[in-house]
């Protein structure tokens, strides 16, 4: 009986932050209309006409409908030196049922909103570093191993593919939110990976279960998908449906990002 009430009690407790971040997404965006939903964009990427450096972002934003209490969509945009414009890199869903592959490589802003959902930037690379990540990054999107399948839980998706891309680029340097269910989903069926970052490892028993460990998310637990944890060097909690919450960040499930550039 001690067990169940235990098993209940963590449960409960990882449920806990997706509940609170329903009232955070909105009401209308948990029941809304897609065919409705802003995908204009947000304001927030360089502009390729007045930034002539290359440019490397990892974005960030809340799922549509019900799995936006629980987790972010994320995508990689980058721009060679002098490039006239963005290459974003994401995998969805619908892809998948439009045209049987899941990867999609698309030309133009890379900050539109994600249905109704404003996107946040949690990578930020420029000038030569950048330029030099941006083949990896190519070399990257084509070794990953699921571009015709998705799966909303545990993975593959979205976040599985951005994680599978930023542990070959290391030097991107991403800290994937926790709410970024999928990124623990590891490629070809592995236990054992450097975490999203770069700065650690992990173990993950098919995203369902596991544990990392790393100097930029700190320590985190995954149950169920669900990922709770503590970042010591930022003084946050990593926490269920929110994200990153403590010292340094400035909303729930925002981080501060820096643009790293030589």
């Amino acid at each position: 009986m001690k067990i169940f009430r235990r098993t209940v009690a963590v449960l409960l407790l990882l449920l806990a932050g997706p509940l609170a971040a329903t009232g955070l997404t909105g009401c209308a965006r948990l029941t809304g209309d897609w065919t409705t939903a802003s995908r204009e964009p947000a304001g927030i990427g360089p502009d390729p006409a007045t930034t002539p450096e290359a440019v490397v972002q990892v974005y960030a934003a809340r799922a549509f409908k019900w799995r936006g209490a629980f987790a972010v969509h994320t995508w990689i945009a980058v721009k060679p030196e002098r490039a006239p414009q963005f290459t974003t890199y994401e995998v969805t869903g619908w892809a998948v049922r439009r045209s049987g592959a899941s990867l999609q490589v698309t030309e133009g802003a890379p900050d539109r909103f994600w249905f109704g959902a404003k996107p946040e930037v949690i990578a930020d690379l420029r000038g030569p570093r950048a330029a030099a990540a941006i083949g990896k990054i190519r070399a990257a999107v084509a070794t990953y191993p699921y571009p015709d399948s998705y799966r909303t839980w545990p993975g593959p998706n979205s976040n599985t593919f951005v994680a599978h891309v930023l542990r070959r680029v290391p030097e991107i340097e991403a800290d994937l939110p926790p709410h970024a269910i999928g990124k623990d989903f590891l490629s070809n069926g592995s236990i054992f990976a450097r975490t999203p970052s770069g700065g650690g490892g992990q173990v993950s028993l098919f995203g369902i279960a596991g544990v990392l460990v790393s100097a930029a998310e700190g320590l985190e637990v995954n149950l169920l998908g669900l990922s709770i944890g503590v970042d010591p060097g930022e003084l946050a909690l990593r926490l269920p449906g929110i994200g990153k919450v403590g010292f340094n960040t400035e909303t729930p499930g925002t981080e501060n990002v820096a643009v790293r550039a030589e």
